[in-house]
């Protein structure tokens, strides 16, 4: 079982940038890479952005095409979120996900680990 540990929320203005980060205990060859979902109250958990190891191949969900920016640290087995431009409905929990298989996770189904979640929460 990968570990991740989640560090960066907090509560900000619209406008206002964060960036989360997540560090794997350990990397699986099973798995091609990490990613980020969240869930806001009363909402399922949705996919966000996510990206493989090497860095070379990004998805986002298109409600953060261009504000948020994924990135990954293949020597700390580390993944960023920098997350601009916020705005009140990113207001969510977010998670941190390893995929279960030789893939990106860009869905629930495909997630193997996940963190603990860390709140952002984006005021008007």
């Amino acid at each position: 079982q990968v570990q991740l540990v989640e560090s960066g929320g907090g509560l900000v203005q619209a406008g206002d940038s964060l960036r989360l980060s997540c560090a794997a205990s350990r990397r699986t060859f099973r798995s091609s890479g990490m990613g980020w979902f969240r869930q806001a109250p009363g909402k399922e958990r949705e996919f966000v952005a996510a990206i493989t190891w090497s860095g070379g191949n990004a998805h986002y969900a298109d409600s953060v095409k261009g504000r948020f920016t994924i990135s990954a640290d293949n020597a700390k087995n580390t993944v960023y979120l920098q997350m601009n431009s916020l705005k009140p409905e990113d207001t969510a929990v977010y998670y941190c996900a390893v995929a279960g298989g030789p893939y990106i996770p860009t869905h629930v189904r495909d997630v193997g680990s996940w963190g603990q979640g860390t709140q952002v929460t984006v005021s008007s």
